[in-house]
């Protein structure tokens, strides 16, 4: 039974956390205290500095060698059901469609895993459950993050790679064309195939009629390079509001002498919501949620240079280069997300500052029959081939994120120091406790700074968030209550697990969303309303298994 002392120590453990957030929302909602571009070096700061050595802290404080094998099993399987579930799901509604609309089945089942099954746990789970259930939580707790940083973020970005690698085959090699790529070979600085920069694949077709890609930065002597393709669009500046980039369309072309229209294969376009070059980091910017102010190096393009290029198929033995039709007018956009926002013409002067994570062109009825048959005959490159591609740029990616190497420095550290009983010197021991006892208090003001530089907090429109916050607090903690009765956890280490699972939407896979252009304005809402509603949600479970 719950007492009220227990109520209240919960309370003395997770009021100081919303304090920070409630300070930082209205130091700059209110009292206008912060700018946007300070608010981007304070969340800089948090995601290079106070959230790694945070999660070294813990992690280098935690026995390796007394791990809870039931707990994290538990976990596993209760991760690996979600995503059979999704899977199958994909699969079976998929039988019957097209390859773009089993891409999109794709896109869900990484948005739904990421709602689903990856909470908060080194910033509210660590506090909140010690206070609930007692110090040996914190252990618990620290291993799931552990396993998360490797294993699940990891897979979580082969996911993103993978549906952006496939994306950019079908726009660069529709139809059949894609079988015949025998190799891919990507450029030192290109870090991810996300769409930060804008990115060109040169291909070369040899005497077997096998395709050799290499990737490229799409820099402003795109056409004289003797390319086959490109694709990108430039990103002109950042937004100051919204945290969301404005894109600008309608980047001036060359116009040849035979152009009269553009149809849905003429361009590709890289979507995605997030900074175009924030730093040498990319993704690892877990907690920096508001983009710095300042343009990428690669997104000067001179006046008159074509960005949008046509992407026919090379026939065999020959290199072709095809120049960009001319863009009449306003390009109309039917931009596709869950608040079910209808078609806006974008002119030369409209910027978009929207969340939404999907565009798509429309086209007339002629091109539309014409892109359907493309779509009935797409393949792609053999699995080795894009298994190495994805594995390439998932490597950069990670060696890029400093959360990695806390993640893994850490673990080292406390095999070493538990093995042998080897205690960290207390000149390094002090130095990074001095900034792991701000990393917390600091990543929850970062959320209020996030909270503050948005336009609503439910981004997505109720019906969606109502949905995903039913999956994060409900579905979440279903899905693990069984898998921990499946595995034989019992007593407060059931509790434990089940409250776990109900904490709020993980940060990390919201700025994979808004990096990749996959769905940010949900993930957006489950950051920001999740936080608000997980204390009285999580406090339930907590008096309702105490019964």
């Amino acid at each position: 039974m719950i007492t009220w002392e227990d109520f209240y120590t919960v309370m003395c453990a997770m009021v100081p956390l919303y304090f920070a957030m409630f300070v930082a929302y209205g130091s700059v909602k209110w009292w206008k205290i912060f700018t946007p571009e300070q608010c981007s070096g304070i969340n800089r700061f948090v995601a290079t500095f106070a959230v790694p050595v945070l999660s070294f802290h813990f992690i280098s404080h935690n026995n390796p060698y007394q791990m809870d094998s039931r707990f994290i099993l538990a976990d596993t399987l209760s991760k690996l059901l979600v995503l059979v579930i999704l899977s199958l799901w994909a699969s079976l509604s998929a039988a019957c469609a097209g390859p773009r609309r089993r891409g999109r089945r794709l896109d869900w089942v990484i948005t739904l895993f990421s709602v689903g099954t990856l909470p908060n746990t080194l910033v509210m789970g660590i506090p909140l459950l010690r206070a609930m259930y007692g110090d040996f939580t914190q252990s618990l707790m620290v291993q799931l993050v552990v396993l998360q940083c490797i294993i699940w973020y990891t897979l979580l970005l082969f996911l993103f790679e993978y549906r952006a690698a496939t994306m950019l085959i079908e726009d660069q090699f529709p139809g059949t064309a894609a079988a015949a790529i025998a190799k891919f070979e990507v450029d030192g600085d290109i870090i991810s195939l996300d769409g930060r920069d804008p990115i060109r694949a040169e291909s070369e077709v040899d005497a077997d009629g096998r395709i050799r890609v290499r990737i490229r930065r799409s820099i402003s002597s795109v056409l004289d390079s003797g390319l086959s393709s490109s694709i990108g669009i430039t990103p002109r500046r950042l937004s100051n509001i919204s945290g969301a980039e404005i894109y600008s369309v309608n980047t001036p072309v060359r116009q040849p002498a035979s152009a009269d229209r553009l149809t849905v294969r003429d361009i590709t376009l890289g979507c995605r919501s997030a900074s175009p070059h924030l730093s040498g980091y990319a993704s690892s910017d877990s907690y920096s949620l508001q983009p710095t102010p300042r343009a990428s190096n690669f997104n000067e393009m001179e006046i008159g240079t074509p960005v949008w290029v046509r992407s026919p198929a090379a026939p065999a033995g020959m290199l072709i280069r095809q120049q960009s039709p001319a863009t009449p007018g306003a390009l109309k956009l039917a931009w596709e997300g869950c608040g079910g926002q209808g078609d806006k013409d974008v002119g030369a002067g409209e910027k978009d500052l929207s969340f939404r994570s999907t565009s798509k062109f429309v086209v007339d009825k002629e091109d539309e029959e014409e892109e359907l048959e493309v779509e009935g005959d797409q393949e792609m490159p053999a699995a080795f081939v894009m298994l190495r591609l994805i594995l390439t740029v998932l490597g950069r990616k990670l060696s890029r994120n400093p959360n990695t190497y806390s993640s893994i420095l850490g673990l080292l550290w406390s095999l070493i120091s538990f093995k042998w009983g080897v205690d960290m010197p207390t000149l390094v021991k002090e130095s990074i406790k001095i900034i792991s006892d701000a990393g917390l208090g600091m990543a929850m003001f970062s959320l209020g700074l996030f909270m503050a530089l948005q336009p609503r907090i439910i981004a997505c429109g109720p019906k969606m968030a109502a949905i995903s916050m039913a999956i994060r607090f409900l579905s979440g903690p279903m899905v693990m209550s069984v898998a921990s009765m499946v595995v034989g956890l019992r007593g407060v280490r059931l509790h434990t697990a089940i409250v776990q699972a109900a904490l709020p939407q993980g940060i990390v896979p919201f700025v994979f969303a808004r990096e990749y252009g996959l769905h940010p304005d949900i993930l957006s809402t489950g950051v920001i309303f999740g936080m608000l509603v997980s204390l009285p949600v999580t406090l339930l479970y907590y008096i309702l298994l105490g019964l």
